[in-house]
This record gives C-alpha cells, sequence and structure tokens, in this order.
C-alpha cells in the first residue's frame, strides 16, 4: 500500500512503488494536467512539485515520494504567486499547442517561490530543462515578467 498526499488531499493506492508518479496522476487519480512527453524527464511536461519543488513525474517512483507533498497544476488553488503567473500567461498567451505549459508552469512557479523578482538569466535557467515543440520561449519568459511585475518584453 502506497500513501501519497496529492493537492493536499491523502490517498492510499494499492500500487507497486516502482510505479512512475505521473502515472498515477493520470491513470489513476485523473489529473491530466502533467502530460507524457519523453518518459525519461527530458522534456518537462511531466513537471509537478513534491514538497515545493519542481519534479518530472514520469521518471519518478511514487515509492521515493514518501511523506512529501504532491502538487499539480490542478491543486494550485488560490496561491497569489500562481494566480499572479497565469494571469501573465493569459496577458502574453504562450500557449500554441499547450502541450508543454503546465509543466512550463509548475517550474516557474517554483522560481517565483524561491526568488521574488528572478534576473532573465535564472528564469532562462530554471526553464532550460523544457522543451517546447512550438518554441514559444520569449513569450514563456514574457509571462513571467509580467507575474514579477515586470514590463521588458524580449
Amino acid at each position: 500500500m502506497v500513501i501519497l498526499t496529492i493537492n493536499n488531499k491523502t490517498v492510499e493506492l494499492d500500487i507497486s512503488e516502482d510505479m512512475p508518479l505521473l502515472w498515477v496522476l493520470r491513470d489513476l487519480m485523473g489529473l491530466t494536467g502533467a502530460k507524457y512527453g519523453c518518459g525519461i524527464g527530458q522534456c518537462g511536461a511531466c513537471t509537478v512539485h513534491v514538497d515545493g519543488k519542481p519534479v518530472k513525474s514520469c521518471s519518478l517512483p511514487v515509492g521515493e515520494i514518501g511523506k512529501s507533498s504532491v502538487i499539480t497544476i490542478e491543486g494550485l488553488g488560490n496561491d497569489p504567486v500562481a494566480q499572479k503567473l497565469l494571469g501573465g500567461w493569459v496577458e502574453k498567451q504562450p500557449t500554441q499547442c499547450g502541450y508543454c505549459q503546465p509543466g512550463q508552469i509548475m517550474t516557474a512557479l517554483a522560481l517565483l517561490h524561491e526568488h521574488e523578482r528572478p534576473t532573465k538569466e535564472e528564469i532562462n535557467r530554471a526553464l532550460s530543462n523544457h522543451i517546447c515543440r512550438c518554441g514559444t520561449y520569449q513569450r514563456v519568459r514574457n509571462a513571467i515578467k509580467v507575474a514579477i511585475g515586470s514590463t521588458d518584453d524580449e
């Protein structure tokens, strides 16, 4: 039996501890915000938070989570930083196909929780392990800048 805390709810699952977290989220919990991309933790489409840190859920066995709290994009709720970030996303419209966006938002949110006003270099470094097949990196950075109150578009 694996016991997890996902989006502030405790769930008990009769699964193998080797099962990747992404399978639990999507297939067992019906939380489809995190996407399956590469399956080896390289593209970032599956990014969620574990104790506030961005992790690639496709390559994280649930047995390694322990008592940590998992938050998915569906669980952002009323987090004021998340609301600012999502406002930036609405204003700058970085979404094209949208497949990578939940993962990029989760990584950007972790960055903003860690750094109230990250530099361009910190933003680039944080998002460097996300792959967007539509190439919307510039608009993603601009959306993050809106969230921190900057009007400097690239």
